[in-house]
């Protein structure tokens, strides 16, 4: 017999993603206000680093920002790496920002500057670009790779950028991590080609 599970068609996988990623960038900025009308109440939820009862932020702090103009530089890039990121998937797709997250706030709690305080989306922007980035390659999939070759020629630059150590008031480590997290989870969380099904 064969699978007669329904697959998504491309239409269902693009709304998905687009309802994904706009609400995740809706909830970033309602934090923020909350954050704002809190008189940053919401800053404690960032990585101090090397203090064991930080381990617990590791998560909450990617969806933290210091003010608006934080969350405004994140949100385009975060919205577009992962719609495009998303568009492989949904499962998927969260599993692999899972992986960044954790992987990347684990990293900044481990070597950030004492007494920092990090916190922010771009860990995880860092790692969807270094995933969209391999990801086609890893997979063999050419609309994969025009789509890491793309996102290369747009961020690219920003990317290596937000790399230096010298720019002051920037997780460059953050940053670091979330870019290696982001391609090891390409690697890890690769589509495994499909066997025959038998048919009878």
């Amino acid at each position: 017999m064969t699978d007669t599970r329904p697959a998504w068609s491309r239409g269902e996988r693009v709304r998905a993603a687009a309802v994904l990623m706009a609400g995740w960038v809706a909830l970033l900025w309602v934090l923020e206000v909350v954050d704002v009308a809190t008189g940053h109440a919401l800053d404690g939820y960032g990585i101090v680093p090397r203090t064991p009862s930080e381990l617990v932020d590791v998560v909450p702090s990617a969806f933290i920002h210091f003010g608006f103009s934080h969350v405004a530089a994140n949100s385009v890039p975060l919205l577009v790496l992962g719609f495009l990121a998303a568009l492989g998937g949904i499962r998927r797709f969260l599993a692999v920002c899972a992986l960044i997250v954790v992987v990347d706030g684990l990293g900044v709690w481990l070597t950030s500057p004492a007494d920092s305080n990090t916190a922010g989306a771009s860990g995880l922007i860092f790692g969807l670009f270094g995933y969209l980035l391999v990801s086609g390659f890893v997979e063999r999939r050419p609309l994969g790779v025009l789509a890491g070759v793309l996102v290369a020629a747009v961020w690219g630059g920003s990317i290596l950028a937000g790399l230096a150590p010298t720019r002051s008031g920037i997780s460059w480590q953050g940053h670091l991590i979330g870019l290696a997290a982001g391609v090891a989870a390409a690697f890890l969380l690769r589509r495994r080609a499909k066997p025959p099904q038998p048919v009878l």
